[in-house]
């Protein structure tokens, strides 16, 4: 993916578009694949993108890795920018986030389900062996219905065993913040079980 940024983009000094330029740019990939265009494009928007998504909670390296996608995306799908519905900046920056969100809600969808100890003293019940594999399935959904922010603390504590220090370092966030994190997402996460446990009864 970088290899293909980088063909598209010649070296120069950049120029820093004004207002609705931005707008125009985009037309002009669409209407003209414009690489000078894109080029401008890029140079404005993938450091704030970068810098945006790292913020939101994303590494150094993942959020550069989401920020390329969403300009790749905006050269390959230029066409579908309309400028009477948002204006680039809100355009561009939509597609960088959810970008993020797809690969957060997929991470949460391939969390593995516990696993059955087949050797065990007494056999299980085939009842209780549904059970376990219901009551995960319930939480894979609960999990995906919490925030990327808190999808991604829960899963490295507690599906990657990560300590909160190596937490706080992958995400360059305080350890206070990380600890913060795991304590609202695990409040959000029971909240959402019990709802759907009392909604079942």
């Amino acid at each position: 993916m970088h290899e293909q940024i980088s063909i598209l983009r010649p070296i120069r000094t950049p120029v820093i578009p004004a207002g609705d330029d931005f707008d125009r740019l985009i037309e002009a990939v669409a209407m003209r694949r414009d690489r000078d265009a894109f080029a401008r494009l890029f140079d404005h928007f993938a450091p704030r993108l970068k810098a945006y998504l790292m913020k939101a909670g994303a590494t150094a390296g993942a959020a550069e890795d989401f920020a390329q996608d969403a300009m790749l995306t905006v050269w390959r799908k230029a066409e579908l920018f309309d400028r009477t519905k948002a204006h680039a900046a809100t355009w561009i920056f939509t597609i960088a986030r959810n970008r993020r969100l797809d690969v957060l809600r997929q991470d949460a969808r391939r969390l593995p389900l516990p696993e059955i100890d087949l050797v065990q003293d007494e056999p299980e019940q085939p009842d209780t062996v549904v059970l376990a594999a219901e009551n995960a399935a319930r939480l894979k959904a609960a999990m995906a219905r919490l925030s990327p922010d808190q999808i991604e603390v829960l899963r490295l504590a507690f599906f990657q065993d990560n300590p909160h220090s190596e937490i706080a370092r992958r995400l360059e966030l305080p350890l206070g913040t990380v600890k913060s994190r795991i304590r609202k997402a695990m409040i959000k996460l029971r909240t959402l079980l019990d709802d759907e446990q009392g909604g079942a009864a």
